[in-house]
């Protein structure tokens, strides 16, 4: 499951004491910090650009480069999709059109009820199970549609019972 503490700004500046001795610190705060928050707050822009000395638009150009870094809270589950060309060959566009349709967002979009947030990998590294999803830490291999709606099934069903 996703990280689902809300925005702290004591919070935030503890993980900023804690990793700012590091070499290239940026890197590791963001990542510290979407990992307690879900994403990188609006607010972490000026606190870590007076934190390490840097303008807000190193920070803000740090956070918009990467990909991995979101601007915006997750769903309780991410569900990544397999882009490269292994998954390509094994049809991953159609699962991909089966998935949005299914789940009813695009890539980068969170459904309606906050279960799932959809997000677009170049490698999963499981070429010889292609189409490769991941759902949180699970990898899945030779996902088919009929595949995809139970994986989604059993994942809310899983959470239902904790």
């Amino acid at each position: 499951m996703n990280a689902r503490s809300p925005w702290s700004e004591e919070r935030a500046r503890a993980i900023v004491a804690a990793n700012r001795h590091l070499r290239g610190a940026l890197l590791p705060i963001l990542h510290a910090l979407q990992e307690e928050f879900g994403c990188i707050d609006e607010d972490a822009i000026p606190l870590l650009a007076h934190e390490l000395n840097l303008s807000r638009a190193d920070v803000h150009g740090v956070v918009s480069f990467y990909h991995e870094f979101r601007r915006s809270r997750p769903g309780r589950h991410t569900i990544k999709v397999c882009r490269a060309e292994a998954c390509q060959s094994m049809n991953a566009d159609g699962l991909i059109d089966h998935i949005r349709r299914r789940l009813k967002v695009d890539f980068h979009e969170t459904t309606a009820d906050d279960a799932f947030t959809l997000e677009p990998v170049f490698c999963l590294g499981n070429c010889a199970l292609a189409p490769a999803v991941m759902v949180d830490d699970t990898l899945h291999g030779r996902v088919s549609p009929s595949r995809f709606d139970a994986i989604a099934a059993s994942t809310l069903a899983l959470e239902a019972a904790r």
